[in-house]
């Protein structure tokens, strides 16, 4: 044989092997069946998934296993690991199969996590065959969020919000969805230090502290969203009266006599403490005792 049919017959026998019509003898046959470039199953190889095991049909392998009975049997045998609506494994499972590589990182804390413990699955929010996780997508990961989380989903409608709609913010900057040290499943081990990833300023240490901000902000703050200004619990003064109730100087609850056409009170349509008491976070000032410098 010459040079040039050799060449021809190796270009030939490499194209056939790109096609799909010629694979090793130990690697199972599902994209023998599972041909068609634009179905789910050959998107995998636009991720990084598709490359496991050294990519081709070894991949499908790295999470379902080596699904022998199906490799013969076809439709009429489920693989071993299946994540399809037709033959869904058990979520312990299907899970496993993620977790098999997925078990340090974000996803070191998933055993005993609130999903954990719902018994979701890792496929209910990704998809290893998308090239485009939408759970990673900052956009898409929220809607996932809020189609089991509406109870946030109306409180991110709300006058006073995080900016979670407009994109300047998301879910995952202060949860993580495979589990925390904390409640909520929040990145750090309090609400206080997840707040302080951000709001660095109100961090302290201060000269004057302020108990309640040093104890937990959701004391005054609803972190998801309010109808009050500033994502507050309630407006001020009567945010204020809930604990200073007398406090150096006459307090009384203000309430409806101070609102015009009543008696006009001027702490009412003041609108609240926070005139005099600025530094309500803290102050350090020499005479800040009472965070009003």
């Amino acid at each position: 044989m010459t040079t040039g049919l050799r060449l021809a017959a190796l270009l030939f026998t490499v194209c056939l092997a790109l096609a799909g019509g010629v694979r090793a003898a130990d690697e199972p046959g599902c994209l023998d069946c599972h041909d068609d470039p634009q179905s789910p199953e050959h998107a995998i190889y636009t991720t990084l998934h598709g490359s496991l095991n050294g990519g081709g049909a070894l991949a499908c392998t790295a999470c379902h296993g080596a699904s022998e009975a199906h490799d013969r049997r076809g439709r009429r045998v489920p693989p071993d690991i299946s994540f399809g609506p037709r033959w869904p494994s058990p979520v312990e499972d299907r899970n496993g199969s993620c977790l098999s590589c997925h078990e340090s990182g974000a996803q070191l804390l998933w055993a005993g996590s609130a999903h954990q413990q719902e018994n979701l699955g890792c496929d209910g929010c990704h998809d290893s065959h998308r090239q485009a996780d939408l759970a990673l997508d900052h956009g898409a990961a929220e809607a996932q969020c809020l189609d089991c989380h509406t109870e946030v989903r109306a409180q991110l409608n709300l006058p006073s919000r995080h900016p979670i709609k407009e994109g300047k913010t998301a879910c995952r900057d202060c949860h993580n969805p495979h589990g925390g040290l904390g409640d909520s499943a929040l990145h750090e081990v309090t609400l206080n230090d997840t707040c302080f990833d951000c709001h660095q300023e109100m961090r302290g240490p201060f000269l004057w502290e302020h108990q309640p901000v040093a104890e937990d902000c959701s004391l005054c703050h609803r972190p998801h969203g309010s109808v009050h200004d500033r994502l507050l619990t309630t407006r001020g003064p009567a945010l204020c009266q809930q604990c200073h109730a007398a406090a150096f100087h006459p307090s009384v609850p203000y309430g409806s006599e101070g609102l015009p056409g009543a008696g006009a009170n001027a702490n009412v349509l003041g609108k609240n403490c926070l005139n005099c008491h600025s530094k309500v976070h803290g102050s350090n000032h020499p005479s800040g005792a009472r965070l009003t410098r």
